[in-house]
């Protein structure tokens, strides 16, 4: 019986992909690194410490550590999200609609929990969640199950009595990955990735999820 929902957060819950891009970009200027956005997306989903320590052994920039360079992209991009982060289209609506459904809810990123804190009470939607769990505390981030498992279990819920919101393939991997049944809204640019026929249901919208939907899903 599904009475669990997950939720991915950056590019799903707030529009914060944009942001991270231009925070990544601008830190990594500082090294001479130049990211383009194709570039941008190649580590999309992964953590912030991961992503830094890809493109350092890309490009090998000397001058500053690769954990001096995740900690200015954190905190650049935390300062920009407070300052223009805009939630996602269908937020509201989707949060109401499992809250109404007496699911328990969860959030589970590949974010800091510090950025996470950020944007929860930017969006004031703290109270929505029963269990927030970030990957930074973890061995292993997304694509690894570790972070979904974690909240799961926070929640006291299997994973097989979840539905797992997330917007990359990274997260969608992860989540299915964790025997969840997954559910993608990708971002418009990526939605015809042929990767994303591994989720169970891909929509345009949060908007789009509905009575219908989670009939169709609870039938898998």
């Amino acid at each position: 019986m599904i009475n669990t929902v997950i939720f991915d957060m950056d590019g799903l819950l707030v529009d914060s992909e944009p942001l991270w891009g231009i925070a990544m970009r601008e830190v990594f200027a500082t090294v001479g690194v130049t990211l383009t956005p194709e570039l941008t997306h190649r580590t999309t989903g992964l953590r912030t410490r991961e992503v830094v320590s890809y493109w350092h052994n890309y490009f090998k920039w000397e001058g500053k550590s690769a954990e001096q360079v995740t900690n200015e992209i954190i905190e650049s991009v935390t300062r920009k999200i407070m300052a223009e982060g805009r939630a996602m289209e269908g937020l509201t609506y989707i949060l109401d609609f499992f809250r109404e459904r007496n699911f328990k809810m969860g959030l589970a990123s590949s974010s800091p929990l510090r950025l996470i804190e950020a944007v929860l009470d930017h969006l004031q939607i703290k109270e929505s969640f029963q269990a927030v769990y970030s990957a930074e505390f973890e061995d292993y981030g997304k694509p690894h199950p570790a972070v979904y498992l974690a909240c799961a279990k926070a929640l006291n819920s299997d994973p097989l009595e979840c539905i797992a919101f997330e917007d990359s393939v990274t997260g969608m991997t992860a989540a299915k990955a964790a025997r969840m049944t997954t559910v993608v809204v990708p971002e418009p640019h990526n939605r015809q990735d042929p990767r994303y026929a591994l989720a169970n249901m891909k929509l345009d919208s949060l908007l789009q999820f509905d009575d219908q939907q989670l009939a169709l899903l609870t039938q898998h």
